[in-house]
């Protein structure tokens, strides 16, 4: 992996994104790995496992909406996005899941995050979805090994949940709060096999005390909570997150997790076998 690394030309954008201070944290070559140690509820009982967010800046192009190899020849395509890529490791009996988020949100631009893909592999097969924001919608391709749901086509109007992991990076004043059409965790839609368009949510965020802070998000109809906690101070790390989910038989299932360690890292320069020590200083 190349990360390209340049300062922002501007400081206007988002408002709440204060330049010197987001640029000298995040503009320094290294992406953020935090390793959570995660109770996944999968088949109505919790499985131990591990779950990790990245979280980097990188130019994105805007008319591909792919990573730029090289964004000094094309600047006018270039945006500053904050990429979160978020894995999930846990076991069911015999067989190992694994999931992979990518959501990508721009840094200075208040415009929805252009493009949000997700995948799930386990024994049985995969499944793989893609959001690109076109047009004043998500235009949503799913692809599934499951009949009933096969390879699906829609166009969604709704905020993606998993937005307001970046938007909590980037300033948590940032989440919108109140009713709002949301997209729920695409993750969540492949586990529950419900159909990927937008549900009305609640978002509310309240104080817990030293210096944390936690967003809410209630689904009443689909019967999902989801609840955030992170740090209320720049860069505004994230500490926990829980998701419950409670279905129509009154059966409640909760994954957990819960951060343990955080390095700043240029991974992508470290994939020699010299380096494989590093993942168990991560707990991985």
């Amino acid at each position: 992996m190349i990360l390209t690394v340049f300062a922002a030309c501007s400081s206007s954008g988002r408002e709440g994104v204060e330049e010197e201070q987001f640029a000298k944290y995040w503009y320094q070559g290294k992406a953020e790995i935090n390793v959570f140690d995660l109770q996944q509820s999968r088949y109505g009982e919790v499985r131990p496992g591990k779950a990790v967010m990245i979280f980097v800046t990188e130019d994105f192009s805007r008319t591909k909406q792919v990573k730029m190899d090289n964004p000094q020849d094309r600047p006018s395509d270039a945006q500053k996005v904050m990429k979160l890529n978020m894995t999930r490791e846990f076991v069911t009996g015999v067989y190992p899941y694994q999931t992979m988020l990518s959501v990508f949100t721009p840094v200075y631009e208040e415009v929805p995050s252009p493009k949000l893909t997700a995948s799930v592999t386990e024994w049985c097969g995969q499944s793989f979805t893609q959001l690109n924001y076109k047009s004043g919608k998500y235009n949503a391709k799913l692809f599934s090994y499951f009949e009933e749901e096969g390879d699906t086509e829609v166009k969604i109007n709704g905020l993606p949940e998993e937005e307001l992991f970046n938007l909590i990076r980037l300033n948590p004043d940032l989440v919108p709060m109140g009713n709002r059409a949301l997209i729920p965790s695409l993750i969540f839609q492949r586990f529950a096999h419900i159909p990927l368009k937008a549900e009305q949510a609640t978002i509310s965020k309240k104080s817990l005390g030293s210096n944390q802070s936690e967003i809410e998000v209630m689904y009443s109809q689909l019967g999902r909570k989801v609840t955030i906690s992170y740090q209320d101070f720049f860069p505004y790390e994230i500490l926990e997150f829980t998701e419950t989910w409670t279905k129509a038989n009154g059966q409640q299932e909760v994954t957990k997790a819960v951060r343990r360690q955080m390095q700043l890292m240029d991974y992508w320069n470290k994939n020699e076998k010299v380096f494989e020590p590093l993942r168990k200083d991560l707990g991985l």
